[in-house]
């Protein structure tokens, strides 16, 4: 086994921008960039592994193929031959729709698919930039439709102005959108299901409206007023700090300069490493070593419970609650 790299998944999207590729140091592109799927095992959009033995392999046959010695055994059991996670870089250049997802139990009945939980880290922000996440006051549903219909709306959602490392979880349920000049990793569960409530009536490529669902919206909608901003970052370490950890997924930030030992005890899940800023060189006994460096992420396999990490970088990592994992 390796620590693994992927191909880049671009996406074309009518609100993306330029950030993204300048981030990522790719080419320039005419059309605009929104998004950039970083690990991704979904159906028509599958990360594919871009050297070593396994190259060529998607996500997905990584997992049937090597189990729990990659993803971990919890998760194994969990999750089985599904991968539990989805990473994005996300640029927005426009705003992206007032949108909501369901949560598991209507996801499961509607589309036989995981529910929509998600956070997202600011990587930067053009000034007055807005985050929108939750609803200010406690909303009925007659409430809802009526200012839908007189398209006000975002005067009743919690809008924030964003700045880099700010950090936004977003559970399933929660109405919310990223406004205008966001560039941000968001992590989430392996699910494409949106409902958008409003989108400017913006149109396609072609001229036509983009299509909104506001009866699965009203039905997904939790209308208890909350705000989406994570305050509470503890100190883990030397370096580490926790940004959210839900039943879904752990997400912590690290800054590193010289050698920095990643600790996997028990190799009960995997960790992603998503690289904000800087390289390094990984490397895991009986593993090649790794190039990271901005904006890049690696799939780590739970077997390796030792990583070391050689340079000066700023990271993301992404992994599995279990059982054992007592961190704050």
């Amino acid at each position: 086994m390796q620590i693994y790299k992927f191909n880049t998944i671009l996406r074309p999207v009518i609100w993306g921008g330029k950030k993204l590729l300048e981030f990522k140091h790719l080419p320039a592109r005419e059309e605009p960039i929104g998004e950039s799927w970083e690990l991704s095992a979904m159906p028509g959009r599958e990360s594919v592994v871009s050297q070593g033995e396994d190259a060529g392999m998607t996500l997905t046959q990584l997992v049937r193929h090597y189990g729990p010695q990659l993803v971990g055994k919890d998760v194994s059991r969990r999750y089985g031959d599904h991968f539990p996670l989805l990473i994005k870089f996300i640029d927005a250049c426009r705003d992206l729709s007032i949108q909501v997802h369901p949560d598991e139990k209507m996801a499961r009945q509607r589309h036989g698919c995981m529910g929509k939980n998600e956070m997202w880290y600011i990587l930067n922000a053009d000034p007055h930039s807005l985050i929108r996440t939750g609803f200010k006051r406690h909303l009925s549903p007659q409430e809802f439709d009526g200012l839908l219909a007189d398209s006000s709306i975002l005067d009743f959602i919690n809008a924030t102005t964003s700045s880099p490392g700010d950090v936004f979880y977003i559970p399933a349920g929660q109405i919310h959108n990223i406004g205008a000049g966001n560039f941000l990793v968001e992590i989430q569960q392996p699910s494409d299901i949106t409902y958008r409530v409003w989108d400017y009536n913006r149109r396609d490529a072609d001229g036509n409206l983009r299509p909104l669902h506001v009866q699965e919206a009203r039905e997904a909608l939790d209308f208890v007023p909350r705000e989406g901003r994570v305050h509470d970052k503890p100190s883990l370490g030397p370096g580490m700090t926790g940004l959210v950890n839900c039943p879904e997924f752990v997400v912590r930030h690290l800054e590193f300069d010289g050698n920095y030992t990643l600790e996997n005890p028990g190799c009960h899940t995997f960790v992603a490493i998503v690289c904000i800023g800087g390289e390094a060189t990984l490397q895991a006994q009986g593993m090649k070593p790794v190039s990271l460096c901005q904006g890049e992420t690696v799939l780590v396999p739970a077997i390796a419970d030792r990583v070391e990490m050689m340079g000066t970088a700023r990271v993301l990592l992404a992994s599995i609650p279990v059982e054992e994992d007592k961190r704050p």
